[in-house]
């Protein structure tokens, strides 16, 4: 940090007084190889996922693929209900049909709600049974600290992840369907012409960046799960709770680049040790986020961490590499007819 971040910094202590323990936010490090924790803040404390729940949804997408339930070429359909679900104008409605490969391309890079649904419902039949499958691999793999309700991220108080949950998610989708690493490794797509960007910048911006997800509300903040691989070694970083999408994007990047560099050692904790917080609730970030406190806050954060702001440090690359972009197109899937309603009061024919 520059001694000008430092004087800022300074300034913005004297004024609002220093951070509360309240106020950390959780980071985990981890070397994907041994499982090794390189760096840990408030990994088990409980937190909104937000977008990055569709890891989740991937998972349990691919194990029904591997068992041979739905395929890469399964139609996925947008019904009322998957429609009907908060996104930014992502241009499809109810009856909009893609394949099931290019639906996982439009949900992880395009981070479409609507169509995550779509594949929950079309995987399991419905959205509560897809959730079950949800919470029943998350059991399976040690993620304590974690409790599904939808497949999308979208907010509700009882969904919560942990730093450690997420990065213990992560490992486990590269490691048991590297065939699908395309999927994470895509920076956009287009739908029937209409480009949705990843909000993810180190795919373009950090060297050896392979995905994983972003993921963003009012209540948590910016979160990000990144993979990242250089000269054969693999790092996962969890962020959690970032004011911004810089904050999020550059504390990343900084803690992979000391990790590829030694100035991060293994502490002879791994990742599975790490205990989970399973008696407090995720903090409800939305007054520090999108409320009367923000402005102040994110004073405070960007002295706290300046990278990338003008004048200062970046530890992504300053040009973009080329996307990796995934075409979509879609096709209508018409309503099934309504069946006609036949009259009780009429007698019954006789044969």
């Amino acid at each position: 940090m520059s001694w000008k971040s430092l004087g800022c910094l300074a300034l913005v202590l004297a004024l609002h007084g220093p951070a509360r323990a309240s106020d950390a936010t959780p980071i985990l490090v981890v070397d994907v190889a041994n499982d090794q924790v390189l760096h840990a803040e408030e990994a088990g404390r409980p937190w909104f996922p937000a977008s990055t729940t569709k890891l989740m949804t991937a998972f349990v997408t691919f194990e029904a693929i591997r068992a041979g339930r739905v395929s890469l070429e399964t139609p996925v359909v947008l019904s009322k209900h998957a429609a009907s679900q908060k996104f930014l104008d992502s241009g499809l409605h109810v009856g909009s049909t893609m394949t099931m490969e290019d639906a996982l391309f439009a949900m992880i890079s395009g981070s479409t709600n609507d169509v995550a649904m779509a594949i929950a419902e079309q995987v399991a039949g419905s959205e509560e049974a897809f959730v079950k499958s949800m919470n029943d691999a998350a059991r399976r793999l040690g993620m304590t600290g974690s409790r599904f309700v939808n497949p999308n991220g979208l907010f509700d108080r009882r969904q919560k992840s942990t730093a450690r949950d997420m990065a213990l998610l992560g490992i486990a989708i590269d490691r048991q369907f590297p065939q699908y690493r395309r999927f994470f490794e895509t920076s956009a797509v287009v739908i029937d012409g209409k480009t949705v960007e990843s909000h993810n910048e180190l795919l373009t911006r950090f060297d050896g960046a392979r995905g994983l997800k972003t993921g963003y509300l009012c209540a948590s903040g910016n979160n990000v799960v990144a993979l990242a691989e250089r000269g054969g070694r693999q790092v996962m970083v969890v962020v959690m709770g970032a004011t911004t999408e810089r904050e999020r994007n550059e504390r990343a990047a900084m803690y992979l680049t000391q990790a590829f560099t030694g100035e991060l050692s293994p502490d002879n904790t791994t990742l599975s040790a790490l205990a989970n917080d399973t008696k407090r609730s995720p903090p409800d970030m939305r007054a520090k986020q999108c409320g009367e406190q923000t402005r102040d806050y994110e004073r405070t954060r960007d002295a706290a961490y300046p990278m990338g702001l003008p004048g200062q440090t970046s530890y992504l690359a300053q040009a973009e590499a080329a996307k990796k972009v995934r075409q979509i197109t879609t096709w209508l899937t018409p309503s099934p007819a309504k069946p006609e309603k036949t009259s009780t009061s009429a007698k019954p024919k006789r044969g």
